[in-house]
């Protein structure tokens, strides 16, 4: 199938870090991007400095994402960008279990289900899931909480969908590596831009190009 001109695109978690980064690079390349976060202010402060357009979107809140894809009529590219890391043990009652399920499991999943529709129609498609080497068996499932748990099961969505999609989609899962953000800190030895190349290979990627796979640097690395 044959990509878009200028493919639309929604990047989760858009407003600062690698989000904003990926924005700002799909727009470089001449995307029609759609910014969503859930901090109104800061989201529409982002897109108006990026250019972008912008959809206020909770991942606690499936009326706003539906809200956002619906008017969109979907998006040739879904990146799911957004996340949470909390530092409390999976055996405390403040556990953020549940709570990272829905922001990277749950919502995701939900994301592309409302996206299918358009791709069906479209036939050209791409998907990056935002995932960490925490959350890799490979690597041990490290990290505080439930965030390594929360991307392993994002990872196993990536691997078992390639059998659902629409003809035309490709979706794999990217490891961004250690970046300065606000969840990496100030000590990571990645920038945003660093971060954000993967994810912005894999959401441009040719007809040729991989599906169901797991990337760090533009390289596979095992689940």
């Amino acid at each position: 199938m044959i990509r878009p001109l200028h493919p639309t695109a929604l990047v989760t978690g858009g407003n600062r870090g690698i989000g904003r980064a990926i924005a700002a690079g799909l727009k470089a390349r001449g995307c029609a991007v759609t910014l969503g976060a859930r901090d109104e202010a800061a989201g529409r402060q982002a897109a108006a400095d990026l250019g972008t357009a912008f959809a206020r979107i909770d991942l606690q809140d499936p009326d706003s994402y539906f809200e956002a894809v619906t008017r969109a009529g979907g998006f040739d590219i879904l990146v799911n960008n957004a996340g949470v890391l909390s530092d409390a043990s999976l055996l405390s009652a403040r556990s953020d279990f549940d709570l990272a399920m829905e922001v990277m499991v749950n919502a995701p999943l939900d994301l592309i289900r409302l996206n299918v529709p358009h791709w069906r129609q479209s036939g050209w498609g791409r998907i990056v899931n935002l995932s960490s080497g925490w959350g890799a068996h490979a690597e041990g499932l490290e990290g505080p909480g439930a965030y390594g748990i929360a991307k392993a099961a994002l990872n196993a969505l990536t691997r078992a969908l390639v059998r659902d999609l629409p003809p035309g989609v490709k979706i794999n899962a990217a490891c961004p590596g250690w970046v300065a953000t606000r969840m990496g800190g100030a000590n990571a030895p990645l920038t945003p831009e660093d971060g954000a190349d993967t994810p912005l290979w894999l959401a441009t990627l040719p007809e040729d190009g991989p599906t169901g796979g797991f990337y760090r640097q533009r390289q596979p690395i095992p689940w």
